[in-house]
């Protein structure tokens, strides 16, 4: 079943998504050759804790840490180690959630480390778009697979490939809640979107194809084929107008 959120729901997850918001503002800037995934990790929590909230992922069916970070053909679930450190040219996925009072917020991003090929930076900035134009269907009246068919239609039109093992999500008083928001589909096709929805859109694209395998550590999800991956994600309601991107920077992304 799917909930519809209150003003009061949404304004505490409002409040998580801004508390992710700086995360992401922060990780622009601290996100350099050199660090360790798990330096990420511990900072992120130091943040998030800082602003009174609680990490979403640290112990969430046993995941060990606060961060999701995801290099190179890494798609998503990738673990922090002290061992593992960005180098000139990776490009680091980082997915990440928190809890304000019991409700949820969710949101990634995929980040440079330095300079990349101008084919890189179109992949990140394919599924940026993607996303973008996702948010855009989430409006009273459209149909869910509407939002999935424009992740799908940008991404393979720029020549690049849609995740199909991992889909976006309900979000709410649990992190995963229904729907399932799958990022490929026809438009016109499932429940249709009411204000009080709240989705975790999140498109996941590589530059190969779109399947993928779990490494042995049991989190780890990488491109079958070795091509790179990137992942985006916002957390965003459906109001009476245009939708709210409550994990977005207020007065814009």
């Amino acid at each position: 079943m799917i909930e519809l959120k209150s003003a009061r729901e949404i304004g505490l997850m409002r409040e998580a998504g801004q508390v992710l918001a700086g995360v992401v503002e922060r990780l622009r800037s601290t996100v350099t050759s050199g660090l360790s995934t798990r330096e990420i990790d511990e900072d992120v929590e130091e943040f998030i804790r800082a602003r009174g909230a609680r990490p979403a992922f640290k112990g969430y069916r046993g995941f060990p840490a606060t961060v999701c970070v995801s290099i190179n053909d890494e798609v998503v679930h990738g673990i922090p180690s002290p061992a593992r450190r960005l180098k000139e040219g990776d490009i680091v996925g980082l997915d990440l959630g928190c809890i304000v009072e019991g409700y949820y917020a969710d949101c990634a991003v995929t980040l440079p480390v330095g300079e990349v090929s101008p084919r890189v930076q179109q992949l990140l900035d394919v599924t940026r778009e993607s996303l973008e134009r996702a948010i855009a269907e989430c409006r009273p009246g459209r149909r869910l697979s509407d939002v999935s068919h424009a992740v799908q239609s940008h991404v393979e039109a720029n020549g690049f490939a849609v995740v199909r093992a991992f889909v976006g999500h309900g979000i709410g008083r649990a992190l995963h809640e229904e729907p399932q928001v799958p990022n490929f589909g026809e438009p016109g096709r499932g429940p249709r979107l009411r204000p009080g929805m709240v989705l975790a859109i999140e498109p996941m694209v590589t530059m190969g194809g779109w399947e993928v395998r779990v490494l042995d550590d049991g989190w780890t999800a990488v491109t079958q084929d070795g091509s790179l991956a990137a992942h985006f994600e916002h957390t965003v309601a459906v109001t009476e107008g245009e939708p709210e991107v409550l994990t977005g920077k207020r007065g814009g992304d």
